[in-house]
């Protein structure tokens, strides 16, 4: 946790007024450090030979005006061991771009079609009434024709990055980074369960409990239902 996330729980949750400076400088005092941040590393693989190309619609304008506006997803890694063995689990997510919350989730033993159609799958069951524009990266998933099809279906326009452009999709490389540097570096898991437990247990806390700073020190889940509390 940096200077500025504790400044912001400090406020939050203890009624403490201190400014950033002043956390910044007890933090140098005391040696404390947040955790150094990592390249994030999307393991989306590019088709060799897509069926369906979208343009770049989003053109890295991360800003919504309301819920339901703007999904990104994307699909990333994790490693586990068992003995000397590496074992690997993968994540596919959709982030919200107003809130932003992580709509939905899925964790599979495989990056492929399923796991990426299933995540897509329960996004559309829980905000039913979603016409969101929808971007992603060149994966084969993303560009195949029943992932084209699904969202012809449910009224979505389709949004791509570029090739070589990881910035295209960045709010989404943001989001596997603090995920990553929270919950997942530094630590050695040796079971898949255990993996899979702390992957779904800090989803479930970055969208109830994690406040953001961009969100006015709300949860994205209280920012969502925010939205609809003003409306």
């Amino acid at each position: 946790m940096g200077y500025r996330r504790i400044r912001d729980e400090l406020d939050r949750h203890h009624d403490i007024d201190v400014n950033d400076k002043r956390i910044l400088r007890i933090c140098r005092k005391e040696h404390i450090q947040s955790t150094i941040k990592w390249k994030p590393k999307s393991c989306t693989r590019n088709s060799n030979d897509p069926v369906h190309i979208a343009k770049n619609y989003l053109n890295r304008d991360f800003h919504a005006d309301a819920p339901n506006e703007k999904w990104l997803t994307d699909v990333t890694e994790f490693k586990y061991y068992i003995g000397i063995e590496v074992h690997k689990v993968y994540l596919s997510a959709i982030l919200d771009l107003y809130d932003r919350r992580i709509v939905a989730f899925k964790i599979g033993d495989h990056n492929d079609n399923p796991l990426v159609m299933d995540t897509f799958d329960e996004a559309a069951v829980l905000e039913s009434d979603a016409h969101p524009l929808f971007h992603s990266d060149r994966g084969y998933q993303y560009t195949s024709k029943q992932f084209s099809a699904r969202l012809k279906k449910h009224h979505m326009k389709q949004s791509m990055s570029r090739v070589a452009h990881c910035i295209d999709n960045g709010p989404m490389e943001g989001f596997w980074g603090i995920l990553k540097r929270e919950t997942y570096y530094g630590k050695r898991f040796t079971s898949k369960k255990d993996l899979i437990d702390a992957i779904a247990s800090y989803i479930h806390y970055y969208n109830t409990e994690r406040i953001q700073r961009k969100l006015h020190l709300m949860t994205p889940v209280e920012y969502h239902e925010n939205y609809y509390a003003a409306a």
